[in-house]
């Protein structure tokens, strides 16, 4: 078994600033052949309205470490995760575990809860009545820097 390295979720809570929005061309961004420029329809864009469904149970934390690269979840970016929502099987969760705060896929079958990785390289995380263990909140979206 290959031993899991510790990772570090930094927490941050949302803060809605007043008119800081960002513009937003509602016309979509071609990949492909480029369309014309007379079809951009400029709008504001607020990513914490965008984001955040229930602004006090909602926060920001970013990722440490590869556990989650096949979910896209990579080191540094940032998740948005909303604790009013309810845990379910193959939601990706922010858990505490034992002391330390970590990021990986819910696995629930049988009254048994596996936190599954999406990294061969790390092993899936059986919970057991021994482990100090809390789902924290469910991650909705995140946020990466290209």
């Amino acid at each position: 078994m290959i031993a899991q390295p510790s990772e570090r979720l930094t927490f941050f809570t949302p803060e809605t600033i007043e008119g800081a929005a960002a513009q937003l061309f509602d016309t979509g961004i071609s990949a492909g052949f480029p369309s014309p420029t007379e079809d951009f329809h400029e709008q504001r864009l607020s990513l914490d309205e965008a984001l955040v469904k229930n602004k006090d149970t909602t926060f920001y934390a970013r990722v440490s470490g590869q556990s989650m690269i096949g979910a896209g979840l990579d080191d540094n970016d940032l998740l948005v995760i909303d604790r009013s929502l309810q845990p379910e099987n193959n939601k990706i969760a922010v858990c505490f575990l034992d002391g330390e705060f970590t990021v990986k896929r819910l696995r629930v079958s049988d009254g048994e809860v596996w936190l599954q990785p999406e990294n061969p390289n790390y092993p899936i995380i059986n919970i057991t009545q021994d482990n100090n263990f809390l789902i924290w909140g469910i991650v909705t979206s995140v946020i990466k820097k290209v």
